[in-house]
């Protein structure tokens, strides 16, 4: 019987996967692990819900997670803004959960990622760390630096033999999660968690959402000129009321 640890588990896209883990019959506990609980609308008989904040300096209570065979990272937040008017907090919240987090953590699993047997390991990043994106400037940056670290990590794990990746996975705009103010709703959710847990057990190393429909495009242009394509960025949150400019 299995088990998985989801870290920022107790909302959003993370809850929906452990929601959907919890439905499975070869999975018999779903560690959550967040600074908030999961709420009781939610609470599954599996769960089993461990607070912790991102942003401790002590990151030991990953090494009592040694019985996962399963570890999906969904932690993360952004907020739409011109950089002029971030503070400087904010960006070193920022890097600390959105990068510096998901990087800690993965160290603490090394052994797994790199044994014979089976660890399904995935994160969730954005396809903002594929492109410029203004008014997400920040998250963007911390973003890109996951896609990077887990794109390098990969060629570690191909070049030592083990059969293991990490799965980046980088969708846009999700409806459905308290990401960016909104609410989580688990049947808007559905459909995107089952299409990550099938990517995380096929043992894939990227899986973007609505690739073919949408974002096939959107790299392309930016690869053939990154310039128009921010500006294109920047005009369609304006005009689509994302954000106002003062």
């Amino acid at each position: 019987m299995k088990k998985a640890l989801i870290v920022g588990g107790a909302n959003g896209i993370g809850l929906a996967i452990a929601t959907q883990l919890a439905k499975c019959d070869d999975y018999e506990k779903i560690y959550i692990l967040d600074k908030a609980v999961v709420a009781d609308e939610f609470l599954h008989s599996k769960f089993v819900s461990i607070m912790f904040d991102l942003a401790s300096e002590d990151y030991t209570i990953f090494d009592s997670f040694k019985d996962v065979d399963t570890l999906v990272i969904t932690a993360g937040f952004g907020k739409l803004n011109l950089f002029k008017d971030v503070p400087e907090q904010y960006i070193s919240n920022s890097f600390t959960v959105n990068s510096i987090a998901p990087i800690r953590i993965i160290h603490h699993f090394m052994d797994k990622l790199l044994n014979d047997k089976d660890f399904y390991c995935g994160i969730m990043v954005s396809i903002a760390g594929f492109m410029s994106s203004p008014f997400f400037a920040v998250y963007g940056a911390t973003k890109a630096a996951l896609k990077i670290f887990i794109e390098s990590v990969n060629v570690e794990l191909e070049k030592s033999g083990s059969c293991n990746r990490i799965l980046n996975v980088s969708p846009g705009s999700i409806k459905g999660t308290s990401f960016n103010n909104g609410k989580t709703d688990l049947t808007a959710l559905e459909i995107l968690a089952s299409d990550i847990i099938k990517n995380l057990k096929a043992k894939n190393d990227l899986f973007i959402p609505n690739y073919d429909e949408i974002y096939k495009d959107v790299l392309a242009r930016y690869q053939s000129d990154f310039r128009e394509e921010g500006r294109h960025s920047y005009d369609y949150k304006i005009n689509s009321n994302r954000i106002a400019v003062q």
